[in-house]
């Protein structure tokens, strides 16, 4: 009987506190999906995958409505830059500052990521 070779999948790390938290295989994000993970102080993080391979994190609660939502809102760019739209009230969110680009007076927290 022959064993196929052992392969290692790519894990997405997300900075937490200057320690790297093991948040879930690269191969379950999906390009132009969100996924919602839990983080160990209870709040969320929604993930995001490009179609150019670049993963980003954010805080999945919704500002303007106060529910986690935004890692089911729709992906999208403005002006080159990476956005995902709230599914409730449509807001928009820059996937690399967090900056609100309809409501300059808010923003929502980054975090920082990589993948090994």
């Amino acid at each position: 009987m022959t064993l196929a070779p052992e392969t290692t999948a790519l894990k997405v790390h997300l900075s937490l506190g200057g320690d790297w938290l093991s948040i879930c295989d690269l191969s379950l994000l999906t390009p132009g999906r969100g996924v919602a993970a839990l983080l160990p102080d209870g709040c969320q993080v929604a993930l995001f995958l490009d179609r150019a391979g670049r993963v980003y994190g954010i805080d999945n609660r919704d500002p303007f409505s106060g529910a986690a939502v935004l890692s089911r809102g729709l992906t999208g760019t403005h002006q080159g830059r990476p956005f995902v739209a709230s599914p409730l009230l449509k807001q928009r969110f820059d996937l690399e500052s967090g900056q609100c680009l309809d409501d300059e007076s808010v923003r929502i927290a980054t975090y920082e990521v990589r993948t090994s």
